[in-house]
């Protein structure tokens, strides 16, 4: 009997060895004969089931990684990945947007965009340094002028492509159109907490649109940031986006910058929203960030084409994707641990919370005061 990769399967040569259902956004770590016998079974001619641990076969035949006939599908080279791995790209298309979010940290748009042109050479390297999930972020990413043309190079990369959209300009037509694994759209409330901060008319525009996009098959994530308007909604959100059946919720207190410095009275205490970090659902990353703080594998490019440790840094960039992207990716300085004030402080939850945000913490060794009341730390 013969084997072979799934097309949806795909393996990723990692700090450690893996294979990465793109469908499904899981990481399988393996160990060298594993993988060995996978790559075997990504050739044309499939991998010989003889001699195989036929326990690891079944598991993989029974998750999609494996199938009993040739997939029709291009193999990316395997090239073992940067160390740290880029694993997370944020790629920032336009800053155009049509809505004008009271908390938008990008503030006033400068009408930014990148081109095709730039977009395809970041692409290829991505793929080339093993990349697991491309995060297609604006401003609103179906403003950029040619987003058609961008749409239609994603199918070509073996990485997993989130839309990031406010949901106002999805229809089912472009639903069905799209070549995205995934979209995150953004949700900041019941009708009176979401329009509150998105506009008057916007919640049941997104609303029925999720619904929409659930029901034709499109695998959807929420994004909720915690504001004055929408404390009291957050059990009556949790209720509506488990029913409706939402992937992930991520939840998440924005930084005062952008617009959010014009809407302060938007803004809520680290006392009163820590409690509220603690909503949402959903498996995250894929781990692999032991002893760093956060964004050990994350980094964006934004729409003027500089790149930096993530979007809110972006007056501070590394550099230009004309340079190329491993050459912006090694100047990148991962955060370790040990040099933020939590470590000093002995907190047991620092494993799992990695210091929280950065940006948030307006220093980047200091303590993100909001994940310390999240964690009970401050009370």
């Amino acid at each position: 009997m013969r084997y072979y990769l799934s097309s949806g399967s795909v393996l990723k040569l990692l700090e450690t060895p893996s294979v990465y259902d793109i469908k499904n956004d899981e990481l399988y770590e393996l160990d060298d004969d594993a993988f060995e016998f996978l790559k075997k079974c990504s050739d044309v001619e499939g991998g010989s089931g003889k001699g195989a641990d036929k326990e690891f076969i079944e598991y993989c035949l029974s998750k999609g990684i494996l199938v009993k006939e040739p997939a029709d599908v291009k193999r990316p080279l395997i090239i073992k990945s940067p160390v740290p791995s880029l694993r997370y790209l944020e790629l920032q298309i336009t800053d155009r947007c049509n809505l004008k979010c009271k908390h938008c940290y990008i503030g006033k748009p400068l009408n930014n965009e990148l081109t095709v042109s730039e977009i395809k050479p970041v692409l290829n390297e991505f793929e080339k340094m093993q990349g697991l999930r491309l995060l297609i972020t604006g401003g609103e990413p179906l403003m950029h002028s040619r987003f058609g043309e961008i749409n239609s190079l994603l199918p070509e990369y073996n990485f997993r492509k989130i839309l990031f959209t406010n949901g106002l300009l999805l229809t089912e037509k472009l639903l069905k159109w799209l070549n995205a694994d995934e979209i995150q759209v953004s949700v900041d409330g019941m009708e009176h907490g979401h329009e509150a901060i998105r506009g008057k008319g916007t919640y049941g525009i997104v609303i029925r649109t999720i619904r929409e996009a659930i029901d034709i098959g499109t695998t959807v994530s929420i994004a909720t940031m915690i504001h004055r308007e929408n404390l009291v909604e957050f059990d009556e959100m949790d209720r509506l986006f488990r029913k409706i059946g939402v992937k992930d919720w991520t939840v998440d207190a924005p930084c005062i910058s952008g617009n959010l410095k014009d809407n302060l009275l938007f803004q809520v205490a680290p006392e009163v929203a820590g409690k509220y970090l603690n909503y949402g659902f959903g498996d995250g990353l894929h781990g692999g960030g032991e002893g760093f703080a956060c964004g050990l594998h994350l980094m964006s490019v934004l729409a003027n084409g500089d790149a930096a440790k993530c979007a809110f840094y972006s007056h501070m960039p590394v550099g230009n994707i004309k340079e190329g992207l491993m050459a912006l990716w090694v100047k990148m300085k991962p955060i370790k641990l040990g040099e933020l004030e939590c470590f000093h402080a002995s907190c047991q939850f620092m494993d799992a919370c990695r210091g929280g945000c950065r940006f948030r913490a307006e220093d980047i060794h200091k303590r993100d005061l909001y994940r310390c009341h999240a964690y009970g730390i401050i009370k």
